[in-house]
């Protein structure tokens, strides 16, 4: 088993992706729940949600993408983005993450000195769901991207799954068995980055 670092550090941008998953689907709900479960979010909130698509439950997704996509995309340009759109739809799954503004509308309500820092909380929140999903699907064995086609689908996906109003729709995961590693990455200076005071 990876320990946290090697995790951390194999973590990457995978677009080839197959339509094989690595783990079972009872194992895939066991990461997602534990990652739900033991990721922090400010008051203890808990307003983030998960919604697992696969097979064609997935494919779903991906076609409401399209379509919606074919609508504002000129017809010329309409080939590259068809075949990125394809290259998600190519995964095994997707997890799409939601934040439920039910909740934090409650405690702007409750906590009104706070009020503008709430929707912000929730956001930082969100993206510690996504990454802690994103890492323990490496250490399975899994690819993944992250994309943000909320706006553009979110009224479609949630008639298409029946979702609650009170959730908005922040990011799509696609996932899957790798076809092809992850491209080549640059680093900035750590020096830039991380500055220490002693």
């Amino acid at each position: 088993m990876k320990d946290f670092y090697n995790a951390v550090e194999d973590r990457r941008t995978i677009y080839a992706l197959s339509k094989e998953s690595t783990i079972s689907d009872d194992k895939l709900k066991e990461v997602l729940e534990h990652a739900i479960k033991h990721t922090p979010s400010a008051f203890n909130s808990q307003s983030t949600r998960f919604v697992l698509l696969t097979g064609k439950e997935h494919d779903k997704l991906w076609d409401i993408a399209i379509n919606s996509l074919k609508a504002i995309v000129p017809a010329d340009q309409f080939a590259s983005t068809e075949e990125k759109i394809n290259s998600f739809k190519a995964g095994y799954g997707t997890v799409l993450y939601f934040e439920d503004l039910s909740i934090i509308e409650d405690l702007q309500q409750n906590f009104p000195l706070y009020k503008d820092n709430f929707p912000v909380w929730a956001q930082q929140a969100n993206g510690m769901h996504q990454y802690v999903v994103w890492t323990a699907l490496e250490l399975e064995g899994l690819g993944a991207s992250l994309q943000h086609y909320s706006e553009l689908i979110e009224a479609e996906v949630k008639k298409a799954w029946n979702l609650n109003n009170s959730w908005k729709l922040i990011a799509q995961m696609p996932f899957g068995k790798p076809v092809a590693g992850p491209s080549d990455k640059q680093y900035n200076s750590l020096e830039e980055r991380v500055i220490i005071f002693k």
